[in-house]
């Protein structure tokens, strides 16, 4: 008992290190990619084309790389990730300093996105197979969590290095990412083994009847299902502005500042992460007062809305960042409840395969976004396209409507009662729907 105590432990520990060391590499260019990129000599609209190719090769490859990890081994994928990430990075600082333009910055783009979507999954099922397999008995809510802290930390740590080798040169930080996944690759190469995993063969000729069968399943549990299905358009609605949103910032509050400091970005990309912490950190505090997840999700979409209607029309600095770092935090209520709503709708044996799905079209989403608000911004400034994408929000709030008018018991929090909808009216919370339905819905779901 002791050897596989000390086994988990050494996994949970080989774990927390590599997923440390994958998100600060990744975030060290988070505060500048779009800074480096009009540095090299794209315009705005050319940076967001070379965004919204970044967010489709994800949408493209994220099904035939899931297919591999679950044939190959999650180990295989980690690894290949860390690979395809490196060529891409190295990609972006020999293109800006060729002056390559646009063409081999979205080829580049290309290669990132499919680098990031051989990690997604992979690690946390490498994980909980190696636990498994060494007997683990712990919770594996306590150690995601620590994850979680620990790729908090990375992030803050990476976002404000970033910024301050930005200001040397808006190409180190993109440098140093490249030396963290060299590093990464020889650690996960000589200490990351796949634990409870039997590889499968994996055949170039039966890749695609798995792909359509994960799009059958697809459709069957997402898109056919009602609930799921304005969960998903209104997430979709949501992604059309969000990651635009983030790349845009960058020259946007640096104009406003009047100042070209790259370590302000990474100051500010380091206040956006505590700022979705923040928002993700008081989902358990407003659960006292709200028993619907609809309720916090309206509420925060409208106050997104607002702030960033805000952010579009204010020529001040300090007024810009507050309001923007308001929609960050009011993001990172809504998204743990998105996927708690989620997980309460389809099967287990399904989640994975509605989650993809899910990704996918926001990913559609957002490279419409990208391109729409980029070339809105080209035309009218990037405060236009803030004022857009904060009209654009509202847009979401009639799926979200229509989905609480269902009554159904995954919108109510576990545990709660008839007395929350009453509390959320008291403290002048909306109560759409009828009380008595709302009521015996929380009763039910009791």
């Amino acid at each position: 008992m002791t050897v596989t105590s000390a086994s988990s432990t050494s996994i949970i520990r080989r774990y927390l290190v590599l997923t440390g060391l994958y998100t600060l590499s990744a975030s060290i260019i988070w505060g500048v990619n779009t800074l480096f990129l009009l540095d090299a000599g794209l315009e705005i609209l050319e940076v967001f084309i070379a965004n919204a190719a970044f967010t489709a090769s994800m949408a493209l490859f994220e099904i035939p790389t899931g297919v591999l990890a679950d044939t190959r081994g999650r180990r295989a994928s980690f690894l290949l990730s860390i690979g395809i990430l490196l060529i891409g990075t190295v990609g972006y600082v020999l293109v800006a300093a060729q002056g390559g333009g646009l063409p081999l910055f979205v080829l580049m783009s290309v290669v990132l996105g499919l680098g990031f979507t051989f990690y997604s999954g992979a690690m946390e099922a490498w994980l909980v197979d190696a636990l498994a397999e060494t007997g683990f008995g712990g919770q594996l809510d306590r150690v995601f969590a620590r994850a979680a802290f620990v790729s908090g930390a990375a992030m803050l740590i990476g976002t404000i290095s970033g910024g301050l080798l930005g200001t040397l040169d808006l190409a180190l930080p993109f440098v140093v990412r490249a030396a963290l996944l060299g590093i990464l690759l020889g650690i996960a190469f000589t200490g990351m083994h796949d634990l409870g995993f039997n590889p499968l063969p994996a055949r170039l000729k039966t890749l695609p009847e798995e792909m359509r069968k994960v799009a059958a399943a697809s459709l069957q549990y997402g898109w056919q299902n009602r609930e799921v299905r304005l969960l998903i358009l209104a997430a979709m609605v949501q992604a059309i502005f969000t990651a635009w949103g983030f790349h845009a910032w960058q020259p946007y509050f640096l104009d406003l500042l009047g100042l070209d400091l790259a370590w302000v970005a990474g100051v500010i990309a380091a206040l956006v992460a505590l700022a979705t912490m923040a928002g993700n950190a008081l989902v358990e505090f407003f659960t006292r007062f709200c028993g619907r997840r609809t309720t916090m999700i309206l509420w925060a979409t409208g106050i997104i809305s607002v702030v960033t209607i805000g952010v579009g029309l204010t020529d001040h600095f300090f007024l810009a960042v507050g309001l923007y770092l308001v929609s960050m935090a009011a993001s990172g209520v809504i998204s743990p409840i998105k996927q708690a709503y989620m997980h309460q709708l389809i099967p287990g044996d399904k989640r994975a395969t509605v989650i993809s799905f899910d990704s996918l079209v926001s990913s559609g989403g957002s490279m419409v976004g990208q391109g729409g608000l980029g070339f809105l911004a080209q035309m009218r400034g990037l405060g236009s396209g803030y004022l857009a994408g904060g009209i654009l929000m509202l847009a979401g709030l009639p799926f979200v409507w229509l989905l609480r008018r269902k009554n159904s018991l995954a919108d109510f929090f576990e545990g709660s009662r008839a007395g929350h909808t009453g509390a959320c009216a008291a403290q002048g919370l909306p109560v759409i729907g009828g009380l008595e339905s709302n009521q015996s819905a929380a009763a039910a779901a009791d």
